[in-house]
C-alpha cells in the first residue's frame, strides 16, 4: 500500500513540478535577439489527451456499468 501511495504521490510532483517550471519561465516576448527558452511539456496537447482519456473512461464505465 506504501509503494502505491509513493508512486502516486510521486507522480503528481512531478507532474506539478515540470508545471510550476514551465509556469515561472514563460516566455514573455519573442525578441530575436534572445535564445527563447521552450517549454518543457506542451500542456495544450497534455490537456487535450487528459480530456480524451477521461471521456473513454466514462464511456467505458457507461458501458459496463448499463450491462449489469
Amino acid at each position: 500500500m506504501r509503494v502505491l501511495i509513493g508512486i502516486i504521490l510521486g507522480a503528481i510532483i512531478t507532474v506539478g513540478g515540470a508545471y510550476l517550471y514551465d509556469t515561472s519561465h514563460a516566455v514573455t516576448n519573442s525578441d530575436s535577439a534572445t535564445v527563447a527558452q521552450r517549454p518543457m511539456v506542451n500542456w495544450d496537447v497534455v490537456g487535450n489527451k487528459w480530456n480524451h482519456l477521461t471521456a473513454r473512461a466514462r464511456a467505458e464505465w457507461s458501458r459496463l456499468a448499463s450491462k449489469t
